[in-house]
């Protein structure tokens, strides 16, 4: 006979579980091994977590540093959702080594962070800054004696503000030069404990924000054909950082980039919907993925752009087309599902119902065969070779509780789904080596100041304690056992 309970025994019970969950959490060690339903990872696969120079570093006018864009956009009245900027962020500038610590804690083995180009050449250009690649240094030095991997970004929005004013910033091909001077300049000198360099971080994000609708710094609302001319410049900019790290750092010394791509997946996986959904995923990306890894635009990019297409020489797209050694794929939200069409080019964008499920940022639509789709279509249509997914991640109303915890089970959910889609994608062929979380801790998340949370750890602005959530140790479980619960 089944053992009846009143309301408060039963709240008891409960209480009885959430402080033994809060007494520690559940490690490798304590589940018995693999279940039935883990999806296991490939041998070697590297699992890291991520961050940005100017989101988490503060110390924005230290040891030598000039302004960034951002240091400006940041400052300028109605920019920022609740009026911050990031002159202090996370102080990890100072307290890098903490944030060393809670790498190796989360039991990471890589870091892809980025290097703030105005640290290390003020004015973009001219006369390097000691000071600011010692930086660098220090902290290179620190994640190799914990054991973690570093994979840098030579890029990551932050352009010294002196080339904005100077010549447009990526509106000049000025710009696409000093930025392969400097990724010349920073390769040579790290590329002895940095095996893996990202170019250009989302393109496809800083450009239109930045320079089409003027969300993002600089703030600029350019007609099309200047847009389109900024986009050319950025990945003309790319390829020639290729070369010059080629020409700089050491031999075996790897380079990419990382981009969001422009998430297209079939809204019903039926064969004539897949293979519209590899057209929309090259038309859609024409602009950036598809010049780098192809070195020509699409015929339908430039019909569209019509007049207003990027002015370029053949050389320009020899060099845009430089070979690299692998591809980052920023995955979040799907951003397009297609159906096929019998119309050039060939698909449909469908509409999103207002119901649609997301997370607490609206453009973060939870879609976890995201994850499946876009690195399968992604390595079929471009042939590339290693992908690492450089960030995946999901911002939560990451409330403490009243015992002091953070159980971000939202966060949780959404990383649980989406790995398991990117095992489903590995086991189907896709070349993922890799996966970087975004975040290793909360920062100051660009026009939402410090209102969203993507953080793995939290942290209290005020004090900048960092606080372990749940989620630290799912990640921290996936990772000691290659695999996630399918």
């Amino acid at each position: 006979m089944a053992e009846k309970f009143s309301r408060r025994q039963f709240a008891s019970l409960a209480g009885l579980s959430v402080a033994a969950l809060a007494a520690g959490p559940l490690r490798a060690q304590d589940s018995g091994g693999l279940s039935r339903g883990a999806a296991s990872f490939p041998s070697g696969f590297i699992w890291g977590t991520a961050t940005s120079a100017y989101q988490i570093e503060g110390a924005v006018k230290e040891d030598g540093r000039g302004p960034s864009i951002w240091d400006v956009f940041s400052h300028t009245p109605g920019k920022i959702a609740d009026r911050s900027n990031a002159d202090r962020a996370n102080d990890h500038y100072h307290r890098y080594k903490e944030d060393v610590g809670l790498i190796r804690d989360l039991g990471a083995r890589a870091y892809r962070f980025s290097i703030a180009w105005p640290r290390v050449f003020p004015e973009g250009k001219g006369k390097p800054n000691p000071k600011g690649l010692d930086f660098y240094n220090r902290l290179l030095d620190e994640l190799l004696a914990s054991g973690i991997e570093p994979f840098a970004t030579l890029y990551h929005w932050d352009l010294p503000q002196a080339l904005q004013d100077r010549v447009g910033g990526w509106q000049s091909v000025e710009t696409s030069k000093a930025f392969a001077d400097y990724a010349g300049y920073v390769a040579e000198r790290l590329s002895d404990r940095v095996k893996s360099f990202f170019t250009v971080n989302e393109a496809g994000r800083f450009v239109n924000f930045g320079y089409g609708w003027g969300i993002d710094a600089p703030g600029l609302k350019l007609a099309p054909a200047l847009l389109n001319q900024v986009r050319h410049n950025v990945a003309l900019g790319h390829g020639l950082a290729v070369q010059a790290i080629r020409a700089k750092a050491r031999p075996g010394t790897r380079v990419g980039l990382a981009e969001n791509i422009a998430a297209c997946l079939p809204a019903i996986d039926t064969p004539e919907n897949i293979a519209a959904t590899e057209i929309a995923t090259r038309e859609l990306n024409a602009g950036l993925l598809n010049v780098i890894l192809t070195g020509q635009y699409t015929e339908h990019f430039l019909a569209y752009a019509g007049k207003d297409a990027p002015k370029y020489t053949a050389d320009e797209l020899r060099i845009i087309g430089s070979p690299i050694d692998f591809v980052g794929l920023n995955i979040y939200a799907p951003q397009y599902y297609i159906v096929a069409s019998d119309k050039v080019p060939g698909f449909t964008v469908l509409p999103f119902p207002s119901s649609f499920p997301r997370m607490n940022s609206d453009w973060l639509r939870i879609g976890p065969e995201t994850a499946y789709w876009v690195p399968r279509i992604a390595a079929k249509i471009w042939n590339t070779g290693t992908i690492y997914i450089s960030e995946n991640g999901a911002s939560a109303d990451d409330k403490v509780s009243p015992d002091g915890h953070i159980y971000d089970l939202d966060r949780i959910m959404f990383l649980r789904n989406y790995l398991v889609q990117l095992q489903r994608a590995i086991t189907d062929g896709a070349p993922v080596r890799g996966y970087f979380l975004w975040s290793l801790m909360d920062n100051f998340e660009w026009i939402y100041g410090f209102g969203k949370r993507f953080g793995v750890y939290r942290v209290d602005f005020d004090t900048l304690v960092r606080t372990p959530k749940l989620s630290v140790a799912f990640y921290r479980n996936v990772i000691a056992r290659n695999a996630v619960e399918a």
